[in-house]
């Protein structure tokens, strides 16, 4: 089914609040510009987003691209004395003992293992073996907007689900309606969403699906006064998901 309607403008950014007032637009019924709903199960509702590389860092792949402010642990086999933990500055650098200053930003975990690993070899070691993991993914961010105990803006330390991204915000408030907790996420050039029962994850009988960088996370409050109240009631759950 298709809604039409009530126009609206995507302002540029993910600005939450600006976000949310527009896919309220969308989500209603007889408003916005060719939202549909399609059935699915949750892997095909809401796959990794396009903005976030680390999917392949929380499944274990190699992908992921090393962003400012992210915290690794730099180890080389048989040294353990050069075994640091260093955050990445905001020009995306590191600085390592025997290295000095080194572009990790924008590099995935084996091309910074083959550039520590090529600097060290100079004039060091011979065949250094380098293993780089990252503790804190620091430029992944999540939004948590709405009836949480700490609404904010939090970076993912690993792979997260959306009952432990819940737990970072503080829990809900007194007022929050936990039965509709809406995940809003960039897939393939698309927005989409879609809704999950977090009492349903929390008994055991719904998946605790992974969140990813960027992901916007809104719940309302059960008295409704919610800004965001109606688009939980329009958004089915999860199983049916808004292609934006």
């Amino acid at each position: 089914m298709k809604f039409h309607g009530c126009g609206c403008m995507w302002m540029s950014g993910f600005l939450v609040r600006a976000l949310a007032v527009c896919l309220l637009a969308m989500a209603l019924p007889g408003c916005g510009g060719g939202s549909t709903v399609r059935a699915g199960n949750y892997e095909n509702a809401l796959p990794p987003s396009d903005t976030t590389t680390a999917s392949g860092a929380y499944e274990g792949g190699t992908e992921y691209r090393v962003g400012a402010q992210d915290q690794l642990e730099i180890s080389v086999f048989g040294v353990p004395d050069l075994t640091r933990t260093v955050r990445v500055n905001s020009n995306g650098q590191i600085s390592l003992p025997l290295v000095g200053a080194l572009q990790a930003g924008g590099r995935t975990i084996p091309e910074l293992e083959k550039d520590i690993a090529a600097s060290l070899s100079k004039n060091y070691l011979q065949n250094p073996q380098v293993s780089v993991f990252v503790k804190e993914y620091a430029s992944q961010r999540i939004t948590m907007e709405g009836s949480f105990k700490r609404p904010g803006i939090y970076p993912l330390t690993g792979k997260t689900s959306l009952l432990q991204a819940v737990a970072i915000a503080g829990g809900f408030d007194q007022l929050a309606e936990p039965s509709r907790v809406v995940v809003f996420r960039q897939v393939k050039g698309k927005k989409m969403a879609a809704a999950f029962d977090i009492r349903a994850i929390r008994n055991g009988t719904a998946d605790d699906p992974l969140v990813y960088g960027d992901d916007i996370i809104v719940v309302g409050d059960a008295a409704g006064k919610s800004a965001y109240q109606n688009i939980l009631k329009s958004l089915p759950l999860v199983g049916l998901f808004f292609l934006l």
